[in-house]
């Protein structure tokens, strides 16, 4: 009798060491990348090489659970691992969990996705929503310039998380290289680990899709161009750590991307891979270059979305360029010429620019004579220092659309087909209500 009573602790204390080991080999994560309607993307980081797999069941038949493939994370790809969810049905929610070395890793909070619904030649599409931001700023001390840290009120991600959006669109300077980085492989997946690694994110990893395009910091130095002699190596570190659709286009590398949820169409281009230096004197001058344009208004003449979501990196209708900090379009006149004259030459309806950098959000609305004003959200910073737009004088700014303080949007879509309408909520730190704006898809009609 004695020995069973010390035999049965001694089970239970294995078993929680053993669930105890497999906690510790998680650096970070889970997090959830695309939704298609057949699959989803999956990810997470460990600490060392390890065996992970992920388990999920649709919320409706919990008894009945899949698995992804198991693989081993390898120092190689810094121990991050990218699994496809593949046994899915359209317009389903899933529950699902992570494992390590056979053992789950249980979070205290929810770990969920969901598949895109079929509703095409079915009924009206369906609403939903997706929060934004930029510039997510987070303080290593021995590393910081000195004086007062830069990265504050991470606590936004606990807001975020309780608003429990559909997904995530992550606009650029989504962590930040320092000098101590961004010469090296080593320095930037150090970066890219610690950012990653802050536990007030790992909610928001775990309950929403991800997606992303980067900006200068999380390409290379600030400002930083076409002529960063690591951009190579940047990008593919992106791509361990990002589960886009895909990666490039036509063939060409680069961040760029596009993706459907429901009826908008989302272009997710690249602001940094191909851009001309700021200083540069003579020839011309091209943020995203003409084959990423070319490739952009190819797919945009196409979209039948009633709203066309282009998402890059800086202010693409902010005409203020008397500053020599702002990266604004207007240092590409040329590009941005080009670019709004295709718009209007292959009468492209539903424009909608989404932008970040700049440290303060607001919305700049360009009135085009006989045309649909075009609108470009700019929504930024997360948890990077501030800096304030009062003083710049931004003539396109909508009214009572600025916003001096961390911050974050939440974009939802909803009403019927032919009648669709965009409401861009932002919020504080604190998940209050600063202001909002609606659009009717009908407002972004060329005139007959």
């Amino acid at each position: 009798m004695k020995t069973r009573n010390f035999i049965l602790p001694l089970i239970i204390l294995l078993i929680l060491s053993f669930e105890t080991f497999s906690q510790n080999l998680l650096q970070s994560g889970p997090m959830v990348g695309y939704s298609a309607m057949r699959e989803a993307g999956l990810w997470v980081q460990t600490n060392t090489p390890a065996k992970v797999k992920f388990a999920y069941w649709n919320i409706n038949e919990p008894k009945k659970k899949y698995f992804t493939d198991e693989v081993t994370t390898e120092k190689s790809n810094w121990f991050t691992a990218k699994l496809v969810a593949d046994q899915l049905e359209p317009g389903q929610k899933y529950n699902y969990e992570l494992y390590i070395n056979n053992r789950i890793v249980k979070r205290n909070y929810r770990l969920q996705f969901q598949t895109q619904k079929l509703w095409q030649w079915r009924e009206n599409p369906p609403e939903f929503n997706f929060v934004t931001g930029s510039c997510f700023y987070v303080n290593e001390t021995q590393y910081d310039r000195p004086g007062k840290p830069y990265g504050s009120d991470y606590h936004i991600m606990k807001s975020i998380y309780e608003k429990n959006p559909d997904f995530m669109i992550w606009l650029g300077d989504n962590f930040y290289l320092r000098e101590v980085d961004w010469d090296s492989w080593t320095g930037i997946l150090k970066r890219i680990t610690h950012t990653r690694s802050l536990p007030e994110l790992q909610p928001v990893l775990g309950s929403m899709h991800h997606y992303a395009i980067w900006d200068d910091h999380d390409f290379g130095p600030n400002d930083s161009d076409r002529g960063y002699f690591f951009k190579e190596k940047t990008l593919e570190a992106n791509k361990l750590f990002w589960v886009n659709p895909t990666f490039g286009f036509n063939g060409i590398s680069s961040m760029t991307t596009y993706f459907q949820w429901g009826d908008i169409d989302f272009f997710l281009m690249d602001g940094r891979y191909f851009r001309t230096p700021n200083d540069r004197k003579t020839g011309y001058k091209e943020l995203m270059g003409d084959p990423q344009i070319q490739w952009l208004v190819d797919n945009l003449v196409t979209s039948r979305a009633p709203f066309k979501i282009i998402a890059v990196g800086g202010q693409v209708l902010n005409p203020v360029d008397d500053k020599p900090y702002l990266e604004t379009y207007d240092k590409f006149p040329e590009e941005k010429a080009k670019l709004l004259s295709l718009l209007k030459q292959e009468k492209i309806e539903g424009v909608i620019f989404l932008t970040g950098d700049r440290h303060h959000s607001e919305l700049t609305k360009l009135d085009r004579e006989e045309d649909y004003p075009l609108y470009d959200f700019t929504i930024s910073s997360f948890t990077a220092g501030v800096s304030p737009g009062k003083d710049e004088k931004n003539i396109l700014r909508v009214p009572g659309t600025l916003s001096d303080e961390h911050n974050f949007a939440i974009f939802n879509f909803s009403g019927p087909s032919k009648n669709r309408v965009l409401k861009c909520t932002v919020f504080n730190v604190d998940g209050k209500e600063l202001w909002n704006y609606s659009i009717n898809e009908n407002e972004l009609k060329y005139k007959k």
